[in-house]
């Protein structure tokens, strides 16, 4: 048997790298590989420029303009002839980080060659441990992923599903709690309430803190304040991780301790889990009929039975989903814990971390393609409303238990009397109407209840998209 592990170019193992590279490709820039390889080469140009900018050493000359330029170049310009050179490198140093560094060492003496200016090389990674840039690279990293890439996907979709819910909010739907008959409702009231958790849950990710470190081998300075003890190194740290445009956390080990991302990532699972909830109630609507998966669809439904249009768009987001959020949540409690000053654990870990995104913005992507092949089918959620008439049961005993306790006579018993006439069986609107001339209610009440139907029996639900889904 021919070996495919040989082809090229190589084949993919994963799902996300190989059938669905389409739909994740645009995390590759944050998340990938050679993403954290370019962010930590960003990470070590901004330390350099703003060591020197800062005249934190003296004596050194600060950067021109023109040396920044083309420093900050080499980030933007990093790519697959980078890539490959910095691998050369690494299998040298077997150390990613110091790779980084004779990387940059190389390309800055080619930006100030002059003799006096090669001490400037040996600024690059001054006082760091590799967790200084690493923590610093991946805050970044994930950062952009969110901010860039998952958060407007994931808007586009909690959106959609809100457009969807305004549309048809005044679709009467027969509600099912625990799967039985209930008072009805409407569609897009349903769709609402859904819309609101995604929406929820997308403002607490908009509102996360990146943080980041950067004090050292165990965060204290130690190194930094023999080298140079006049220097107020937390003023200066500070200065360069807020720079970057991140929250600096001055209170660390050797690692920070990345409980910043065990929240973000418990959110993103939250997300997702909201998310999976709609993908399991639009998979039932569909099932009972409500939906009619007509729009787009020139795929086939079934290899075997032509009339089927299956709702696999839901079903693969659900099994995203899931795997999503087995990756976050192994993220979330396994990055807060580092034996002592240090391990390692963190730095496998967080290799995971682009899957764990993918899988969610693959989902994301099935959700609204599925969402936009969808039409509602009125005529099905009426006719499931006409043959539940003893839903009506209960607004009928509570306005006779209002009418009870207010001093009417021949109310008593509401419950057991509408028990007694609904439970169990099936009754129409004639049995209903019957029931009701027989209560002695008021005049105005019984006509309220003789003109009420399972259709119009869906209380403030138009109202309450109208006024709490803007």
């Amino acid at each position: 048997m021919v070996s495919l592990a040989d082809a090229h170019p190589p084949i993919a193992l994963g799902a996300l790298d190989g059938r669905y590279r389409g739909v994740v490709a645009p995390l590759v820039d944050y998340l990938s590989e050679a993403a954290l390889n370019r962010a930590r080469v960003s990470v070590e140009v901004e330390w350099l420029i703003h060591q020197t900018t800062a005249g934190t050493v003296a004596g050194v000359r600060a950067l021109t303009a023109d040396e920044q330029a083309q420093l900050r170049r080499v980030v933007d310009d990093f790519g697959p002839d980078e890539v490959a050179e910095l691998a050369v490198i690494e299998r040298e140093t077997a150390h990613d980080v110091k790779a980084v560094e004779y990387f940059l060492k190389r390309r800055l003496c080619r930006i100030a060659p002059a003799a006096e200016d090669r001490g400037l090389a040996e600024l690059i990674h001054f006082g760091c441990t590799s967790e200084d840039v690493n923590n610093l690279a991946y805050a970044l990293l994930v950062k952009g992923a969110v901010e860039q890439v998952w958060l407007p996907r994931a808007t586009d979709v909690t959106e959609q599903v809100a457009a969807m819910a305004r549309d048809l909010k005044a679709v009467p739907l027969l509600a099912r709690t625990h799967g039985q008959a209930a008072t009805p409702t409407t569609l897009g009231k349903e769709l609402a309430v859904l819309a609101a958790r995604l929406r929820r849950q997308l403002a607490r990710i908009g509102r996360q803190e990146y943080l980041g470190k950067f004090n050292g081998a165990t965060g204290t300075f130690g190194a930094h304040v023999l080298a140079l003890p006049d220097v107020d190194w937390p003023a200066v740290s500070r200065a360069f991780v807020e720079g970057l445009g991140l929250t600096w956390n001055p209170l660390t080990t050797q690692i920070e301790s990345h409980d910043w991302q065990a929240e973000l990532y418990a959110d993103l699972a939250r997300f997702n889990r909201v998310l999976h909830n709609l993908c399991t109630d639009v998979w039932t609507y569909i099932s009972l009929g409500y939906f009619a998966q007509v729009r787009g669809q020139g795929t086939v439904g079934s290899s075997t039975m032509p009339h089927k249009v299956n709702p696999i768009r839901f079903e693969n987001a659900e099994a995203n989903l899931e795997v999503s959020n087995a990756l976050l949540d192994v993220l979330g409690s396994t990055l807060v814990q580092s034996r002592l000053q240090r391990d390692l654990t963190d730095s496998s870990m967080q290799r995971n971390i682009g899957s764990a995104l993918g899988h969610s913005l693959l989902a994301l992507d099935n959700v609204g393609r599925g969402l936009a092949g969808l039409d509602a089918v009125p005529e099905a959620m009426a006719a499931d409303l006409e043959g539940n008439w003893e839903v009506l049961g209960e607004p009928i005993q509570s306005a006779m238990r209002a009418l009870g306790a207010q001093g009417v006579e021949g109310m008593e018993e509401p419950y057991e009397r509408l028990k007694e006439l609904t439970r169990g069986r099936r009754i129409d609107g004639d049995d209903l109407r019957t029931f009701v001339q027989g209560l002695r209610l008021p005049a105005d009440v019984e006509a309220r209840f003789l003109e009420l139907t399972p259709q119009t029996y869906t209380g403030l639900a138009t109202r309450l998209v109208d006024d709490y889904l803007s």
